[in-house]
């Protein structure tokens, strides 16, 4: 049964209302300083720890839950006739319930012009003692440590006089989670200040076993960032279809990622963790259709995203064109296209919702023993960037052009070659060992006539000649490149007499 409770918090969202439905049911309450002032000014009747213990708050308040009437009240086990004779001996009460949170130790630590002695000042001592100490006895003793739980709380012991073993078992788990990442920020900071190397600790909860790898022998789970709230494929809401692969997860990510780099309307099919077909266009229903259209072959069995609401013509074309694709990836489905991709039970049909880049995103790679960690490669290259080194020069449209085919290049595998007219892709040359033989794959690709008089964009420099006379060979008339080798003014000068236009961007987008 909850007798008594000790409630001392930083974050005081529910505090009140929590308390009250605490006091109705006759529960004691134990609390500190502005949690006690808080609950005082609502009416609720508060005992003073210091009162309790019969020891004053001293140290500047640095010490006052740190006393054995507290913690013997915490700890002991309601079952030991040993622990209870030593309760009653030294006229210690049982303590039922306990609801802290924490100094905000991390958000002053990043608080532009906090001095080392406030940010040492907001390391909690008595906060995370007594969650420890209710945790550990949680086959006796609730402990709460965050605001969101208190409902559930109220009910149970409304309903039972105390809470489950089950919930206080969980919640003990949230208790030592919140401990483990307090222990971990202040860590951080020291290392900071000391100029240690850093400690990664990557967090990241199960959302589900998967039936396997990438290879069907392969054992494999999906884990997802728990403080991650973006509209990416891990946040994704499966409407329709069955579990997701590894492979599909991987591509999926992929295709999103991809959509979301352009502003106009742009559909992105993926294959292998590559683009087999994209473009952008003034419906997302031409968009997809041009995207298509670019490699069906390719596409059949693919990942397809767009940047819009997926539309009933969308559907309507996937159905007459009779595309079978793995998922569709979308901000949201209208009901009439739902209800037409929904008789097909093979489909995946994610909807993520309103896309935005995630600036602060992680890319992690694994190696054996060690992990790779960058940041995203977000860098958008702009018309500013452009440094046209021929004595040909672009036309509007062939800029407009190098945009689109840049943002594409930045998704596909290297070495990577995508040609383009307007913006739509012509062909894709992904994951070469050589920059001329992703050229040659791309015009291969993109066959005669489509290679004829498109705009060539390359993730990387162009070491020899060799690439940009294979280009001009296929008819493609600007090549848009970040420059950079020791061979440019000879690989320029051979652009000049093959008549072509070229233009640097200095940016390199390598995706290994």
């Amino acid at each position: 049964m909850i007798k008594r409770a000790l409630i001392s918090v930083t974050d005081k969202t529910g505090v009140v209302e929590f308390a009250e439905g605490l006091a109705k049911m006759g529960v004691e309450i134990l609390s500190t300083g502005g949690t006690a002032k808080t609950l005082r000014e609502a009416g609720i009747a508060v005992t003073e720890v210091a009162d309790y213990t019969g020891f004053p708050e001293i140290l500047d308040g640095r010490v006052k839950t740190l006393h054995p009437k507290i913690h013997g009240g915490l700890l002991a086990a309601r079952d030991n006739p040993s622990h209870l004779a030593q309760l009653k001996q030294h006229e210690i009460g049982l303590i039922d319930l306990v609801a802290v949170n924490l100094y905000p130790f991390e958000e002053i630590a990043s608080k532009e012009g906090a001095t080392y002695e406030e940010i040492i000042e907001n390391i909690d001592i008595g906060g995370p003692s007594m969650i420890r100490s209710a945790a550990k006895n949680h086959a006796y003793v609730t402990v709460v440590t965050h605001p969101e739980d208190y409902a559930n709380v109220l009910a149970e012991i409304k309903n039972n006089g105390d809470t489950t073993p089950e919930t206080r078992k969980k919640l003990a788990l949230n208790a030592f989670a919140k401990t483990f990442r307090y222990d971990e920020a202040i860590e951080h900071f020291f290392r900071t200040v000391l100029g240690e190397p850093e400690l990664m600790d990557l967090h990241y909860e199960k959302v589900c076993s998967l039936r396997y790898g990438e290879n069907p022998h392969q054992k494999a789970a999906f884990f997802r960032n728990p403080d991650n709230h973006d509209s990416n494929i891990t946040n994704a809401k499966v409407l329709h279809g069955k579990q997701l692969s590894f492979n599909n997860i991987v591509d999926g990510d992929s295709a999103l990622e991809l959509v979301k780099l352009f502003d106009r309307p742009t559909a992105a099919v993926i294959k292998h963790n590559n683009p087999c077909g994209i473009a952008s266009a003034n419906t997302i229903e031409e968009a997809l259709e041009l995207a298509h259209g670019v490699d069906p072959m390719s596409a059949f069995g693919g990942v397809l995203a767009v940047n819009r609401d997926f539309t009933k013509a969308m559907a309507d074309y996937i159905n007459a064109k009779k595309w079978f694709l793995e998922i569709i990836i979308c901000p949201h489905f209208e009901a009439d296209a739902l209800a037409i991709l929904k008789k097909k039970s093979n489909l995946r049909l994610l909807e993520v919702g309103t896309l935005k880049i995630d600036f602060d995103r992680r890319d992690i790679k694994k190696v054996a023993g060690g992990i790779l960690i960058q940041t995203e490669d977000t860098y958008q290259v702009t018309e500013k960037d452009l440094k046209v080194v021929t004595k040909k020069q672009p036309t509007p449209e062939q800029i407009t052009t190098m945009l689109f085919a840049t943002k594409v290049c930045k998704r596909v595998k290297s070495n990577a070659i995508v040609l383009a007219k307007g913006e739509v892709v012509m062909g894709i040359g992904a994951g070469q060992m050589s920059r001329v033989d992703a050229v040659h794959l791309a015009c291969y690709k993109a066959g005669s006539e489509r290679s004829k008089g498109s705009v060539m964009a390359s993730d990387a420099f162009f070491p020899f000649a060799d690439g940009i006379e294979l280009a001009a060979k296929n008819g493609i008339a600007a090549v848009i490149q970040p420059g950079g080798s020791v061979r440019d003014s000879e690989i320029i000068a051979r652009a000049d007499e093959l008549g072509l236009t070229m233009v640097f961007s200095g940016i390199r987008m390598f995706r290994h």
